[in-house]
């Protein structure tokens, strides 16, 4: 399993491609097959889960209930997004239109190692989202990290 970390800015070109930081690509498992998955992320922003942690996530939602609403408004809502994209020659990886209007990103992009998968931002966006955080990053550590 990747565990990405870190952050680098990176830019958007007008095509909607953008560099994954080779940091990021070296943690990249051989099954990822250079691939990621965009789909819309939480809290306005791009996820970008690498092709084997994809397939663990497809497996997760088709174990949900399809005669549960809830899940079945969850599959759609997750899964209408979702795109495969691979890394070209200069480490770079296409963005749907859809998705850069929804993080609302404008030229530049805030990379972010979330795990399993990267976080793309809109960097004014980013920091608004901490600016608006209601517990203070010492709180919220041990709030998350006492379980």
């Amino acid at each position: 399993m990747p565990r990405f970390k870190g952050q680098k800015t990176s830019s958007v070109d007008d095509k909607g491609r953008i560099a994954i930081p080779s940091k990021i690509r070296s943690c990249m498992d051989v099954a990822a097959q250079n691939t990621f998955i965009t789909t819309r992320g939480f809290e306005q922003c791009i996820s970008a889960f690498p092709l084997d942690e994809w397939m663990v996530i497809e497996d997760q939602i088709a174990k949900l209930n399809p005669y549960d609403r809830k899940h079945r408004a969850f599959t759609r809502r997750f899964m209408r997004w979702a795109e495969e994209v691979k890394l070209d020659s200069k480490g770079r990886i296409g963005l749907q239109r859809p998705l850069i209007e929804y993080a609302g990103i404008k030229g530049n992009a805030l990379i972010i190692g979330s795990q399993n998968r990267i976080e793309i931002w809109d960097p004014e966006r980013f920091e608004e989202y901490l600016s608006a955080e209601e517990s203070d990053y010492e709180t919220l550590a041990a709030e998350v990290m006492a379980q």
